[in-house]
């Protein structure tokens, strides 16, 4: 299967060797998003809440750039600085996902020491297309 690099400008810039998206067959795959603005690259500000939505509205443009969309997410994949903002990110990731026209993708959700530009939040997605 060939591979199709995904690349969008509603999306923060790849900061290292990688791409934003990578489509293979009828999959896209998300490079980890985190809570930063694509106009100015920095972090936005405020907490977990606002991380995990910036991180959400990273993600969509790319998935959509790969001819997809949220609700055909299959997989998440959640990387927190600390388990204890878990309540606040689980609040609004559900707000991205508990639709009645499509099911919950799979999930992971694991406590890392340190993520990038020393954000709360990191989620990655595999979608169907």
């Amino acid at each position: 299967m060939s591979k199709q690099v995904i690349a969008t400008d509603e999306a923060p810039a790849a900061i290292g060797p990688y791409s934003q998206g990578v489509r293979v067959g009828n999959l896209v795959f998300t490079a980890g998003q985190v809570g930063v603005d694509p106009v100015t690259q920095q972090v936005v500000a405020g907490g977990i809440t606002e991380q995990t939505t910036r991180a959400f509205e990273n993600l969509r443009p790319i998935l959509e750039a790969g001819g997809s969309s949220l609700a055909q997410v299959v997989k998440a994949t959640v990387f927190l600085k600390n388990m204890n903002d878990f309540a606040a990110m689980n609040a609004v990731y559900g707000s991205y996902f508990e639709r009645e026209d499509a099911p919950l993708p799979a999930r992971s959700t694991v406590e890392v020491a340190r993520l990038p530009k020393d954000v709360l939040v990191e989620i990655e997605l595999v979608a169907e297309v």
